[in-house]
């Protein structure tokens, strides 16, 4: 053993190790986007989890690791929940437990080609079973899945396309086992450059055959991102003045941000009054968000409302997925004490049960989103299914401006309108604002943190539709048949060698029988 491995023999120094290598890949995403280093970020991972003496010691290498990016990749809800982010980390982290096991299984000693072939396919299976497991709203949701970290590099949106963010993160992890397997293993050229070879052929099929969406006209749309002010009629004076700001401009619709409203429109026929005003002098709807509890029905609840020159349209989206312990606290009774310890809700908010896509005129339809929504690709998927032609996104950051949060979230609409073949309208209170094609591609400028402003941009239009929304998760399906049939194998191997050995009769000789000893 080399002094380095006498050094990581010490437990602690050993799972420090783990949680600083499970935290390198958080840096390939916004606000570092260092999007290459994915591609080799979990090479030191994997090197250590091989490395361990025993498969429980892999299994508390890759919860480690899991710990260390968990709390990485959302280390900026520290001032919002306080030390309860750790615990969040450790209970999230040990997802990658059975990982770190799998790792230690196919790539320990000296493997064989058949083996890192295995590992080629299972060990990206494993990794996409994880991130479909954390998706869970309940768990958080699908905030820093690894292949998001790929949202600015064309040939990955490419992929999104056709096999969603999933795809992207499945072939990422891939070509880190194959490098792995490359620095860590003598002898192993040819299944690990087989493994990357095979990447780079998918990519490419990809970029040269997967259909491309047809742009098909264009359409106006503003977004108004009034900064971080205090108090919400102060918030709406300022929205109210950038909105008078586009009159003359010939949008088709204007975008207000998350929460932007926070009185019941309902309840406050005068808000709703001013709004058609500007409605009507813009000529234009306008898509606001109001946070607020319902005069209609009891609670809270966060909708997407739209407002045309004669008044509220009808057509509203309550938000269906709701931000834990931020918009709602799982098992209040047991986990309650999270509001004295962070920022958590006071109060749980309510949920909508489906989703809707709204006709705002000019021929145009759009789906709405609100806030983290904009995470999960089955959403966007299902309104493109529905019809959508431009999904909008609406969200806040305002409590982690200063934060890598809000670059964060405006790069998962990049991915979201790259899988669906439909550009996305990020439109924020406080930034980033953003817009994007229908191939992912960044609209014009980004509107940064530091803006209060109104903003038109020219959004092409497309249509056709991408195999990723014909065909959804099936890099998912995929990845859990792998994982099904490498287990289905393994339980056949161990019966067989527990199944008892044939009993054999004894063999007869020319004196005597087995009936008639002796004889």
């Amino acid at each position: 053993m080399n002094s380095f491995g006498h050094w990581l023999a010490s437990p602690w120094r050993r799972s420090t190790v783990a949680v600083l290598a499970g935290a390198l890949p958080v840096l390939a995403f916004p606000a570092p986007s260092l999007w290459w280093l994915a591609y080799v970020a979990l090479v030191p991972w994997i090197a250590l989890i091989r490395s361990a003496p025993t498969a429980k010691r892999a299994a508390y290498d890759g919860w480690a690791g899991g710990f260390g990016f968990m709390v990485g990749m959302h280390h900026w809800l520290l001032p919002s929940l306080s030390v309860f982010i750790f615990v969040i980390g450790a209970l999230l982290g040990a997802l990658w437990a059975p990982w770190g096991a799998l790792v230690r299984h196919f790539l320990a000693g000296t493997p064989s080609r058949g083996r890192i072939a295995a590992a080629l396919a299972v060990l990206p299976s494993g990794w996409l079973g994880i991130e479909l497991v954390r998706s869970w709203q309940g768990l958080g949701g699908p905030w820093g899945m690894l292949g998001a970290s790929q949202w600015e590099v064309a040939p990955a949106l490419r992929l999104a396309s056709v096999g969603g963010v999933w795809l992207i993160s499945f072939l990422i992890v891939a070509v880190n086992v194959a490098l792995a397997v490359l620095v860590t293993v003598r002898g192993s050229r040819v299944p690990a450059v087989a493994g990357l070879v095979a990447t780079a052929a998918v990519t490419s099929a990809a970029w040269m055959w997967s259909p491309r969406p047809d742009t098909d006209g264009g359409t106006r749309i503003a977004v108004v991102q009034p900064g971080v002010i205090d108090g919400p009629d102060r918030r709406f004076a300022r929205e109210e003045q950038l909105t008078r700001d586009l009159a003359g401009q010939d949008v088709d619709l204007i975008v207000w941000g998350e929460s932007s409203v926070g009185f019941d429109l309902g309840d406050r026929p005068d808000l709703s009054q001013r709004i058609a005003a500007l409605s009507a002098e813009t000529g234009a709807d306008i898509l606001v968000n109001v946070d607020a509890r319902r005069s209609d029905k009891p609670g809270i609840y966060k909708s997407s409302v739209l407002v045309g020159p004669d008044g509220l349209t009808g057509d509203r989206y309550d938000k269906m997925r709701l931000v834990p312990f931020g918009e709602y606290i799982p098992a209040r009774s047991l986990l309650g004490w999270a509001t004295s310890v962070g920022k958590a809700a006071a109060e749980n908010r309510r949920h909508g049960s489906e989703q809707v896509v709204m006709d705002v005129g000019h021929g145009l339809k759009i789906g709405p989103m609100v806030c983290f929504e904009s995470a999960f690709p089955d959403m966007s998927r299902h309104l493109a299914e529905d019809g959508s032609q431009v999904l909008i996104a609406q969200s806040a950051t305002s409590s982690f401006q200063q934060s890598w949060a809000p670059e964060q979230h405006a790069s998962l609409a990049a991915l979201r309108a790259a899988e669906t073949g439909r550009p996305i309208v990020h439109s924020t209170l406080t930034g980033v604002s953003a817009v994007y094609d229908a191939s992912g591609q960044r609209v014009g400028q980004w509107v940064g943190t530091d803006a209060s402003t109104s903003r038109v941009y020219d959004v092409p239009l497309a249509t056709g539709t991408t195999l990723y929304v014909r065909f959804g998760d099936w890099p998912v399906h995929a990845s859990l048949l792998v994982l099904a049939v490498w287990c289905a194998g393994l339980l056949g191997r161990r019966f067989r060698r527990s199944a008892p050995a044939p009993r054999v009769p004894p063999a007869r000789t020319a004196h005597e029988s087995p009936a008639r000893p002796g004889r």
